[in-house]
């Protein structure tokens, strides 16, 4: 029998303390290229109900921190994980996307999720109850504004004339965070990656095949999970990535804490996949 394939190592960094300097931040992305790296994402929140924390990660606006990191990469792959996508004006959103994949030459992957904060919501205005349907449009519309002629005609969003540029220089790749019957129903039709929250590998391997049901389009399968410190979190992260990767996760992408240490525990850990 032929030992699982090694998921993709991908990186979340830290972006939950206002006291973190955005040159770390970008160091440290840049450090995660060197390491090698597939993937570096960041969190995204507008106007949480308590102080940024481990609940509550974005406190530097990931597309434009992004925008920064491009010009300090060349190989990794910049993304969001995940933006709150019902939150953000989608003609703004399409604009900035578009622009950050002319920047990054391609490198960029949209990744979305609906939110959960019903706080969050109202302080921005925005309507929780109609989040799936809104996100679902507004990846509708995005695609038909990268990708598409004509007018759009939706339930939230409407329009008969108008031109959009820079078109993107290739596909955007779509990354649909979550492991909800919703989730995985859109990214069974918009995404190109999926990527659940810390499940077990039994609960991962039924989203995936779940996903697998919902859509014959070829879509990876990713988690996200922390590694914090301390030598018994160590062992079982290390172990628990490659129980995922038994399971058939594609990828694994890891937060390793705060700014202070994370360097050097995202050092240890890529050294005890080799």
């Amino acid at each position: 029998m032929s030992e699982p394939t090694q998921p993709r190592l991908q990186v979340v960094l830290p972006n939950e303390s206002p006291a973190t300097p955005p040159r770390a931040l970008v160091d440290l992305g840049v450090r995660a290229e060197k390491l090698g790296a597939h993937t570096v994402w960041l969190p995204d929140h507008l106007l949480p109900p308590e102080p940024y924390g481990t609940t509550f990660g974005g406190v530097y606006e990931p597309l434009v921190t992004l925008a920064y990191l491009a010009a300090r990469t060349e190989r990794v792959r910049l993304g969001t994980s995940v933006l709150v996508l019902p939150m953000r004006d989608p003609f703004l959103l399409a604009k900035q996307v578009a622009t950050l994949d002319r920047l990054s030459g391609g490198r960029f992957t949209l990744g979305v999720g609906v939110g959960w904060s019903r706080e969050e919501f109202a302080s921005v205005g925005s309507d929780f109850a109609t989040r799936g349907p809104r996100a679902d449009e507004t990846l509708a519309l995005l695609r038909h504004l990268f990708e598409g002629e004509g007018p759009f005609h939706g339930r939230f969003h409407d329009y008969e004339h108008g031109v959009f540029a820079p078109r993107p220089s290739r596909r955007i790749r779509v990354m649909v965070g979550g492991g909800s019957e919703p989730g995985l129903r859109r990214a069974a039709a918009w995404a190109d990656e999926w990527q659940g929250v810390d499940p077990d590998p039994e609960a991962f391997r039924a989203a995936g095949a779940r996903l697998g049901e919902l859509t014959r389009r070829p879509v990876g399968t990713g988690v996200r999970m922390a590694w914090t410190g301390g030598e018994e979190a160590f062992a079982r992260t290390v172990a628990r990535f490659r129980e995922l990767a038994a399971s058939g996760a594609d990828s694994v992408a890891v937060w390793f804490g705060e700014v202070e240490g994370f360097e050097e525990r995202m050092v240890r850990f890529v050294a005890a996949l080799r």
